[in-house]
């Protein structure tokens, strides 16, 4: 079910990053990490990578969605990184690929690329936009211009019913915006384009949430749980169809681009766990990885997209979104909290001694406290350790993978997330090139300040950064 949210303050924007002279690389005693790796490229400067900055850059700014990192930062680690192709197209990879941001920097800028996103919404995403330079421009108008008449005039309004297996707290939609949702349904039956037909799906996806009765605090929860009033009334069909014409002058302008720029990629999205990435992918075939896996902070990405899911058909029944939940590379708090003392399946003295500090928090809240906490994190690291893995054997030789990831505090104790992943790199034979902080401040005071989370009050500030890794 959808669930309830606590009332927040906004979150102050993020700091911009401040660029140094000369690389500060972070050590861990505890890890017995040894950085830097001397390296032959220079130090590499990046811009914000604020998700946020992608909300007014045209077809980024389609999907509103809270993870991942900006264009301009996937642009400044291909110039850093990917140097002269020296004829040859280098392919650059997003192992989770979100809503497209790595996939869609890559095409503009004439370079393959290849997606894994296991989330079928977002994976949508990523495939509209990757084939966005050669879509239909005119019969996408077209297509518009009737829906804006039919809107008007027999498909303002219909009857129907949600979807089965979609279960909310209160109603997602209120009746006379359930109408008209029907209506908009009605009409996507009849587009007999595919491509098109996902425009408008993508439109409607992207519009749903803002004429509901829930929003994004960040997490989907119901407005009256984050202090706001039901939408009683609103129009369905003029907020879809200013995102279609938002993405109709978006895709004239990619288009334009590739013909300014006589450059286009090939964007190919798997909608696959990247742990499958074996019975898909050759070995040794991509030059540069620039991701943001999940963060260890339990966001339900999955149950975030529920609405859109069921009301797209994009999954039938709840078994469809449990698969999905198991799936998912980090696991949830949810899946693991109840099971039996989850062991870590690598060696690694450092992480052990934090999960028993972890694990013996608040034992008394059980699967509430440390033990459930505990659970979550050594899932995580496990399947940490095995994406890992995965990666090192798609990278070519000398191949390069940027991952923004994430600090976090369970139960009151700081896990220094990009310090674990770079040692968990090196033991599967990756180099660590480097560490470099990106963002001092990051949206998250609830993963602070939350009781469930913190067991006992902690200072410590969530901050963003970027682990380097290479290939030999």
């Amino acid at each position: 079910m959808l669930g309830r949210c606590v009332r927040r303050k906004s979150a102050k924007r993020p700091n911009k990053p401040k660029l140094r002279a000369e690389p500060e690389f972070i050590a861990s005693d505890s890890l017995q990490l040894d950085i830097p790796v001397t390296t032959d490229s220079p130090r590499p400067r990046f811009r914000d990578s604020a998700f946020m900055a992608n909300r007014t850059v045209p077809v980024h700014r389609w999907i509103p969605w809270i993870a991942g990192f900006s264009s301009a930062f996937v642009e400044d680690c291909m110039t850093n990184f990917l140097g002269d192709p020296k004829g040859r197209t280098p392919t650059v990879l997003d192992p989770f690929a979100g809503v497209g941001t790595t996939l869609v920097a890559s095409v503009l800028k004439g370079y393959d690329s290849v997606g894994f996103e296991i989330n079928p919404y977002a994976a949508l995403a990523c495939r509209v936009k990757v084939n966005a330079p050669t879509l239909d421009v005119a019969r996408l108008k077209l297509c518009r211009r009737r829906y804006a008449d039919l809107s008007r005039n027999g498909y303002e309004r219909a009857e129907g019913k949600p979807p089965d297996g979609f279960i909310s707290r209160i109603p997602f939609f209120s009746p006379a915006i359930e109408e008209q949702v029907y209506g908009l349904m009605a009409f996507l039956r009849t587009i007999k384009d595919p491509t098109i037909a996902d425009i408008f799906r993508l439109a409607f996806g992207a519009s749903m949430v803002g004429f509901s009765n829930y929003t994004y605090e960040p997490s989907l929860c119901s407005r009256p749980g984050a202090g706001k009033p039901l939408v009683e009334k609103a129009d369905v069909h003029a907020s879809v169809l200013r995102k279609v014409s938002e993405m109709t002058d978006d895709v004239v302008w990619m288009q334009k681009e590739v013909e300014r720029t006589g450059q286009v990629g090939k964007g190919k999205v798997h909608e696959l766990n990247f742990m499958r990435s074996p019975e898909v992918m050759e070995p040794g075939t991509i030059d540069l990885a620039v991701t943001s896996p999940p963060y260890l902070n339990n966001y339900h990405y999955v149950r975030s997209t529920r609405p859109q899911l069921y009301w797209l058909g994009l999954i039938q029944e709840r078994a469809d979104l449990r698969r999905l939940e198991q799936e998912n590379v980090g696991k949830y708090w949810q899946t693991v909290r109840d099971a039996k003392e989850v062991p870590l399946t690598f060696k690694h003295e450092g992480l052990a001694r934090l999960l028993g500090a972890i694990r013996n928090t608040r034992i008394e809240r059980r699967a509430y406290g440390g033990p459930g906490w505990a659970n979550y994190a050594a899932s995580y690291f496990n399947d940490t350790y095995d994406f890992l893995g995965k990666l090192r054997r798609t990278l070519a030789r000398r191949g390069i993978a940027v991952i923004v990831i994430g600090n976090s505090i369970i139960q009151g104790h700081e896990i220094k997330v990009e310090l674990f992943l770079a040692d968990l790199a090196a033991q599967q034979g990756l180099v660590v090139g480097g560490i470099e902080q990106l963002r001092t401040k990051r949206v998250g005071a609830s993963i602070t300040k939350s009781t469930v989370r913190r067991g006992q009050t902690n200072q410590a500030t969530l901050y963003e950064s970027a682990v380097i890794l290479h290939k030999r």
